[in-house]
């Protein structure tokens, strides 16, 4: 439910996100005022309202506790934290993304909008602390640290962000044996399915090597999965056998922003749904042994 909810949120900065490449909407280039101040407006009232949203109708449903600590960093091969990484680094791209929009500075983009993410998953966390469910996870939050790490870090050495955190999906026989938790259709498995999330590191080549003839939206993608799994833990169930192993990928991608077009509604298009890995010839290395190639692999 948790993970829908960042869905969401990450949805709706989305949308905001493609309307600021299209043809009513002109990136300023001096401070823009107005827009500033609306966007801290809209942002702030989007992050109240999904913060309140949570405690109605997500933590209302388990008792309150002190605040209290968990350490879920041995679940689910860790796929979960790998996920907060990539929640974090994209609602950070986004923050900066539409304060550029408005012609802030580059360092207030930084430090304004690239910590958003940061920021309110920190938020969550906290809220996970009073739950007697849940708790404070210091392995969610050093993923979400992480992820703003990923997306300054770039900033600040290359001006540019020539790695992206991208994402695929497949489904899998192990939503079936246990719908009730890893989802019961193609939308609820892409979000609770851990088993068919694989998680990618995409690096455009040309941007390493602006002199070459590589094309430039052509890139190489490290990916990170992992399967077997039908509870968080690594133990076997009463009526159920696991046998969990990680995935290593290798495999090439398209940088869709890099695709030359004239049409605003296609650049739209490419920017929003840039996050997601283009199927492509792959190598899959698995830890149990064994290598496994896949003509197209989503």
């Amino acid at each position: 439910m948790k993970r829908t909810l960042f869905i969401l949120l990450f949805l709706c900065c989305a949308s905001l996100y493609s309307q600021n490449n299209s043809s009513f909407w002109i990136k300023s280039d001096t401070l823009n005022k107005s827009r500033r101040n609306a966007l801290i407006i809209s942002e702030t009232a989007l992050a109240g309202a999904t913060l309140l949203a949570l405690d109605q109708l997500w933590y209302a449903d388990y008792p309150r506790s002190n605040f209290q600590f968990v350490n879920d960093n041995n679940q689910w091969k860790q796929m979960d934290k790998v996920g907060h990484i990539m929640s974090s680094y994209y609602i950070g791209k986004i923050g900066m993304d539409l304060l550029d929009w408005s012609g802030v500075s580059k360092k207030n983009q930084l430090v304004y909008g690239a910590t958003a993410g940061f920021t309110f998953l920190t938020a969550v966390e906290i809220m996970d602390g009073f739950s007697e469910e849940w708790g404070f996870s210091w392995g969610d939050f050093t993923a979400n640290a992480a992820g703003t790490s990923l997306l300054v870090g770039q900033e600040l050495l290359w001006g540019e962000q020539r790695i992206k955190l991208k994402y695929s999906f497949h489904q899998t026989e192990f939503a079936n044996i246990r719908p009730e938790a890893l989802g019961e259709n193609f939308l609820e498995q892409s979000i609770k399915d851990y088993n068919g999330q694989t998680y990618w590191l995409s690096a455009n080549i040309w941007s390493f090597a602006k002199d070459s003839n590589f094309p430039k939206w052509l890139n190489i993608a490290f990916g990170y999965g992992a399967e077997g799994m039908l509870y968080g833990e690594n133990l076997p169930s009463n009526n159920f056998n696991q046998n969990p192993y990680r995935q290593f990928y290798l495999s090439f991608d398209i940088d869709l922003v890099k695709i030359k077009t004239k049409s605003k509604f296609l650049q739209s298009v490419f920017s929003v749904i840039n996050f997601i890995k283009i199927p492509a010839p792959t190598l899959e290395f698995r830890s149990k042994g064994g290598v496994k190639f896949h003509y197209l692999y989503f």
